[in-house]
């Protein structure tokens, strides 16, 4: 009973086992022949029959019973240990699938780290180990590569790998170069071991290289590519020198040959010698400019020779290179707004030549626009020519380089503001000057009086009027203080109606108005520049104490000829009264005749011989 219950307990235990084996997925093998054999002995246990046991071998079976136990025990140790050692691989497994599947996941979004040894990339790393991160990592292992290419007795093939429970080491000597991680192999789907060796044969390729660079044949050839650079360069110099000598001279026999004097009018701008010195200026300039593009181009090679300043080489000629790099693509960037700057240009531009085309037609009178006078041509085409490029600036603007700047902006603003500020008084003079414009107070040419200044308009701008007197006076007015005052204009009504102009003169009451009316009649008609329809009239304004007051009107055309007038009709006005005898009493002209000679001029005295006339 003892020894069934006993195999009945095994057969549990074995049945468990196998359960544990299906669910784990696997079995080494080592644990299947224990099985086995474990089996083996039960059925040769089996096998063997119940003896009766006696009192003379009472011993014995007492002694098998404790070796079965002491088997018994052992077999359920090893199972035991077994069962943890499956549990323990199992649980690893599950571990790893896991992390393989953690791994995958992040596959597509993690990119790895670059180990770059002289500009080469030899390996990447994508897992932290012992608080590093992978970029660390990476820059640790680049910078002991790099410090071990440079040995001069350097040994690639004498790498070696040295592994541990958690870790596979890539060594040189006592050096760690790299450690590669079970991590490390699950991101590139390898065991530890395989990566390190792959790294490895990477790692002395790169190593060797980097010997046949800094070896000692390498040193030498650098070193006489450094004397023949520099060996260049000066001959370089000396050739531009020489060049620039020869280009000297050919500038001083231009100033016989070929060179003339540059005039503006009469104004000589540039004479031959100032136009030599300017050249020879300019050449030394650009030989300079020349040399210093040299030197800027050799610096930078000569640093690039050797592998410990290639870096500085590099970043030297990052400073000449990226400013013009950065135009570059500057320029190349910009072509479609500059395209459209140009198209809007071109377009303002033949629309400014349309609207002067019309405006000369209307201003010669080859066109004529109801209510639209010929005068207002060339101002309307003014403003019309100032809003179209302010239009074209205003629309330009977007496009320009460093538009939407704050430094851009803040300037602009600036401009605005000083503008507004000081342009009141200019803003008024152009707002006046429109308003004269097209209120047509007077145009050019027009004889004016404006306040107490006579004289023809010679200009008109939208912030000054200037007029010139009869003494050749030039005139300057703001537009706003013309707005401000009361305009005569004498040449609009001239060319209308006819400018009357006026003399008063004073007769004494013993010559009868009659005769008086007739000599002023006669006077006028025989004045250069009076019209003689509609004919001149007489008006007595005054009957004074001593004299009665007679006003001479008389119709003229050419109103800027007016002085002159005036002063014919002065001088005809004595002439006539000197021929009929008759004393002119005004102004407040007395005498007392108590044998004094009248004021009539003596006899012989022919009124042509004193006529003069007095320039306009």
């Amino acid at each position: 009973m003892e020894v069934t219950k006993s195999f009945c307990m095994k057969k549990n235990r074995l049945f468990c086992l196998f359960i544990l084996l299906v669910l784990a997925g696997g079995v080494s093998a080592q644990l299947v022949e224990k099985v086995r054999e474990f089996l083996a002995e039960e059925d040769t246990m089996k096998a063997v029959p119940v003896v009766r046991i006696d009192s003379d071998s009472l011993n014995i079976v007492k002694m098998r019973e404790e070796l079965e136990a002491a088997r018994l025990n052992e077999a359920n140790m090893r199972m035991e240990m077994e069962q943890m050692k499956l549990r323990a691989y199992a649980a690893d497994s599950v571990k790893l699938a896991l992390q393989r599947l953690r791994i995958d996941s992040l596959r597509k979004f993690t990119p790895g780290v670059p180990v770059v040894v002289e500009g080469d990339t030899l390996f990447y790393i994508f897992a932290k180990r012992g608080g590093h991160t992978p970029q660390q990592r990476a820059e640790m292992n680049a910078a002991a590569i790099t410090e071990l290419g440079k040995r001069f007795n350097l040994q690639p093939d004498s790498l070696y790998l040295e592994s541990s429970d958690i870790v596979t080491d890539l060594m040189y000597g006592n050096k760690v170069l790299a450690s590669f991680t079970d991590q490390d192999g699950l991101w590139e789907g390898r065991t530890r071991d395989q990566l390190a060796a792959d790294k490895r044969q990477v790692v002395v390729h790169k190593l060797k290289e980097m010997k046949e660079e800094h070896g000692l044949w390498q040193l030498g050839k650098r070193i006489l590519y450094f004397i023949l650079v520099l060996v260049g360069q000066f001959l370089l110099f000396k050739g531009t020198t020489w060049l620039f000598r020869k280009l000297k001279v050919r500038i001083q026999k231009l100033k016989d040959t070929k060179l003339k004097p540059i005039s503006i009018q009469d104004y000589e701008l540039l004479d031959t010698q100032k136009q030599v010195n300017l050249l020879i200026f300019l050449s030394n300039l650009l030989r300079y400019v020349f040399m210093l593009l040299q030197l800027l181009l050799t610096v930078p090679l000569l640093f690039s020779i050797f592998p410990q300043t290639k870096n500085l080489a590099y970043q030297i000629f990052s400073y000449i290179w990226n400013p013009v790099k950065t135009i570059f693509s500057g320029v190349i960037e910009y072509i479609p707004n500059l395209f459209t700057i140009f198209v809007i240009w071109y377009a303002v531009k033949y629309l400014v030549r349309f609207v002067h085309y019309l405006a000369t037609e209307v201003q010669s009178e080859r066109l004529k626009l109801n209510g639209f006078y010929p005068d207002w041509a060339m101002p309307t085409y003014h403003i019309v020519r100032f809003l179209l490029y302010a239009f074209m600036i205003a629309m330009i603007y977007p496009y320009l380089p460093g538009s939407d700047s704050g430094v851009f902006q803040g300037i602009s603003v600036f401009v605005g503001l000083i503008v507004s500020l000081g342009s009141s008084t200019v803003i008024g003079n152009i707002i006046a000057g429109l308003v004269i414009t097209y209120m047509r107070p007077f145009k050019l040419g027009d004889r004016i009086k404006l306040n107490d200044t006579t004289g023809n308009v010679i200009e008109k701008t939208p912030l000054v009027t200037r007029i010139k007197t009869p003494k050749n006076e030039l005139v300057t007015i703001p537009n706003a203080f013309i707005m401000s005052s009361h305009t005569v204009n004498y040449s609009a009504s001239a060319r209308t109606y006819g400018l009357i102009i006026h003399v008063e003169v004073s007769i004494g009451y013993d010559v009868p108005w009659r005769k008086v009316h007739a000599l002023l009649l006669k006077a006028a008609k025989a004045t250069s520049g009076v019209m003689a329809d509609p004919e001149p009239f007489v008006l007595e304004t005054e009957l004074q104490d001593w004299y009665p007051v007679y006003q001479i009107n008389a119709y003229i055309k050419e109103a800027d000829q007016l002085t002159q007038i005036y002063s014919n009709l002065y001088q005809s006005i004595q002439d006539v009264f000197t021929e009929a005898d008759i004393e002119i009493m005004s102004p407040h002209y007395m005498a007392v005749r108590d044998g004094n000679e009248t004021t009539i001029p003596k006899a012989g005295v022919k009124p042509e011989d004193t006529k003069e006339g007095i320039p306009c």
